[in-house]
């Protein structure tokens, strides 16, 4: 809980630290006093330097902390520092002063060896007699102290910082360790939840995709991830290049059989490019929104922002955007992102796309346009267009004349609305799971940090 202060407030020059309002709304704990200590009364600074004539930088361990609270250790591999180093052990409290502000605060884990932080970090050893480093991790990142951070940082733009000794002589609570490892427990206890319930719903997404193909008698041609090295014999290189080699031994990802005929997109649907964003169509006379590569996903349109451009009324019908066209996204430099496809219902009145989305308009007496949506948001139907892009400086780009070759299974209509039936059914079940994943993480996180304000 933050106590909020008015527009207008009085207070004494005395109690002034810093010229800035917001340095007075400050946290308000609902714990009895003598259970709230300063920070640095629970840590030890820890400031052991490492001998570069002893160790050598390839056998040490760098670090990032993450604003989450989480680390990772760096890929150095190669390289090495020259400024001073110092180490951090296994358990001990590791901070980043520049991102302090962001609550970058965490634990070295215990089978971590030989982490070393260079002079930007602070490194402290817990009182593990009064406070259990899990608890300390749930402080930091509660939001109302995340938020208390940010309001206190200082100095020049661009390089504002949470100074060391606002940091350590801040008062949290410290209740007797079992109960902070209650409130551990707690978190702990919910974030798994989420887990089990997330882990559920990619099962079942799992599920609707195998579903979807068997429905359509095709194997599921999952290839596994490329491996940065592979082997085979010269004579089954069909051609020089990572791809071939792949294919070669993987398979190139196409379906082997299908119940029910193959046909190109050329042969049920028309393919267009959009308009070309450029000065001279900045939104005037006649301005549209109009979808960007960032408004499509994959199975689905983010349209929290959406940007205008000027069409003049002649050339509308060319890039208008009508309920049942597929738009995928023509480049990008992801393999797994390439050829990525939403459906469009009509959810803005006349809307317009950019040229870097390809438009696919079906016949829909032979396609229904959320079966070819499904279709291209599996594995096997993109593999297509992972097979035919071109690739210039690591951007895989597919055109037109490879979209209208991209194939596609034409089972007669009602089957298509049987099939899409049943996998809508399986992915609000894995939607729903998701939903419950969501709002059992946000509700433990509201119920832990009750806790650790002491309203609960």
């Amino acid at each position: 809980m933050i106590r909020i202060n008015p527009q207008t407030f009085v207070a004494n020059w005395s109690e002034i630290t810093r010229w800035d309002p917001v340095s007075f709304h400050d946290m308000v704990w609902h714990w009895p006093a003598e259970v709230l200590r300063p920070i640095g009364s629970v840590l030890k600074a820890r400031k052991e330097k490492v001998d570069r004539t002893k160790h050598d930088f390839a056998n040490l361990t760098p670090i990032t902390i993450h604003f989450g609270g989480t680390i990772s250790k760096r890929n150095v591999t190669g390289k090495n520092y020259s400024m001073e180093l110092f180490f951090a052990r296994p358990g001990d409290v590791v901070l980043s002063k520049i991102d302090l502000k962001n609550g970058a605060v965490t634990l070295v884990p215990e089978d971590w060896e030989d982490v070393v932080i260079t002079g930007h970090f602070a490194t402290y050893e817990p009182d593990l007699t009064q406070l259990l480093p899990a608890y300390f991790t749930r402080i930091i990142q509660a939001k109302p102290f995340k938020e208390l951070l940010w309001r206190n940082k200082t100095g020049g733009e661009g390089r504002k910082e949470v100074k060391l000794d606002f940091f350590l002589s801040t008062p949290v609570p410290l209740p007797p360790l079992p109960v902070q490892a209650a409130i551990v427990a707690a978190y702990e206890t919910g974030v798994a939840e989420a887990a089990r319930l997330r882990q559920e719903a990619a099962g079942l997404e799992g599920e609707t995709e195998k579903y979807f193909l068997t429905a359509l008698g095709i194997e599921n041609t999952y290839r596994p991830k490329r491996a940065k090295v592979q082997v085979l014999e010269w004579s089954r290189l069909a051609r020089w290049s990572v791809e071939a080699a792949y294919e070669a031994i993987h398979g190139n990802g196409q379906p082997t059989s299908t119940l029910f005929p193959m046909v190109t997109l050329d042969e049920v649907s028309a393919v267009s490019y959009g308009i070309q964003k450029s000065p001279s169509n900045r939104p005037g006379m006649h301005p549209r929104p109009y979808l960007r590569v960032a408004n499509v996903k994959s199975g689905y349109l983010d349209l929290n922002e959406i940007k205008y451009i000027n069409v003049p009324d002649a050339q509308f019908p060319l890039f208008e955007v009508l309920p049942g066209d597929l738009l995928f996204v023509e480049g990008n430099g992801s393999r797994t992102e390439l050829g990525r496809a939403a459906l469009w219902n009509g959810e803005i009145d006349g809307c317009v796309h950019q040229n870097h989305l390809l438009k696919v308009r079906f016949d829909q007496k032979k396609v229904v346009p959320a079966f070819a949506s499904r279709w291209f948001n599996t594995e096997t139907g993109r593999g297509h267009f992972f097979r035919s892009a071109k690739t210039s400086s690591g951007l895989g780009t597919i055109n037109s004349k490879e979209m209208r070759l991209a194939p596609i299974p034409l089972p007669p209509i009602e089957i298509q609305l049987s099939i899409l039936e049943q996998d809508s059914l399986l992915r609000t079940q894995a939607a729903a799971l998701r939903l419950a994943a969501a709002e059992t993480e946000a509700a433990t996180v509201a119920r832990v940090e009750g806790m650790i304000l002491g309203v609960n």
